[in-house]
């Protein structure tokens, strides 16, 4: 009797590790050739900014795909420092506020730092129930940076 072998081809990628995005050169480069990125953010490594005054940032942790983006060389819009602009909206339902619109925009610049808005917003007014702007930078493996890029 014959045996017959049968190999089952898995392509590599599907173990491979998504790849860790160290600085802003890298993630524009992914980017331009047309790779998905990732962004986890550790809010309690960023600095809060509420109303013009430092508070303790949240102990949580968020996540989002860049799904569309705009890169700004600098001096384009009169910025001074090039930058690469993210936003995601999304409905939630928060245990204080209700249904909400959740906003979170992220703007990366080219000396890796990051500024990230977080805003509830009323669904069917766009009242801004709650605003917070986080300060951070891309972690690099090295540093204390609140936000994690990937790419698979």
């Amino acid at each position: 009797m014959k045996k017959i072998l049968v190999f089952i081809l898995i392509p590599v990628a599907c173990f491979a590790q998504p790849e860790q995005l160290k600085n802003f050169e890298i993630l524009l480069a992914k980017l331009k050739s047309g790779n998905t990125v990732k962004a986890v953010i550790h809010y309690s490594l960023s600095k809060l900014v509420i109303d013009g005054k430092e508070e303790k940032a949240h102990d949580a942790i968020g996540g989002m795909e860049f799904r569309v983006f705009e890169y700004f060389a600098k001096g384009a819009v009169s910025n001074d420092r090039a930058f690469i602009s993210v936003s995601e909206t999304v409905l939630i339902s928060h245990p204080r506020y209700g249904y909400v619109l959740n906003y979170v925009k992220l703007r990366i610049f080219e000396d890796n730092s990051l500024e990230i808005i977080a805003r509830y917003l009323d669904p069917k007014t766009y009242e801004v129930r709650m605003d917070e702007t986080f300060y951070s930078e891309i972690n690099n493996g090295e540093n204390n940076g609140a936000v994690y890029l990937f790419v698979n």
